[in-house]
């Protein structure tokens, strides 16, 4: 698979990503992608995917992932990190299964304890039948 072209980074793009590596104050993952474009330039070392991936102990689809993003929406898309536009996984409870746990929580705990815990909050949610199962991370969450 030929490697999509970088092109050449402009005096004006190459300056901040120097700087951000010198600096040595900014996010190590931040430094890491300045490096990585920075190897990556056509008027610079030049290194295919492959190279870039070997030295920086990544996989190469990261590297044109990153070249991917630099050429198509420009350099801060390259560096910094996106969250995805999407969740992987829907939300399992729905906006009235939440109220209802978060009443429970703020309500006196059952008899003969303390306090509400997250197992006993899940427990509750299945014995009510608001969602056919639970766990305790989707509680805490909540």
């Amino acid at each position: 698979m030929p490697k999509q072209d970088l092109g050449r980074l402009t005096e004006q793009e190459r300056e901040p990503l120097e700087a951000l590596i010198r600096q040595g104050k900014s996010a190590a993952e931040k430094r890491k992608h300045a490096n990585r474009l920075l190897k990556a330039d056509a008027d610079g070392v030049a290194w295919n995917d492959a190279e870039i991936a070997a030295a920086f102990a990544v996989h190469t689809p990261t590297v044109a992932g990153m070249r991917e993003r630099f050429v198509e929406q420009g350099r801060e898309a390259a560096r910094n990190r996106t969250k995805p536009e999407r969740p992987s996984q829907p939300p399992r409870g729905d906006g009235e299964a939440e109220a209802h746990l978060i009443a429970w929580r703020c309500a006196e705990p059952p008899p003969g304890h303390a306090r509400w815990t997250l197992r006993r909050l899940a427990e509750k949610v299945v014995e009510v039948a608001i969602g056919a199962s639970t766990s305790q991370e989707t509680g805490r969450r909540t």
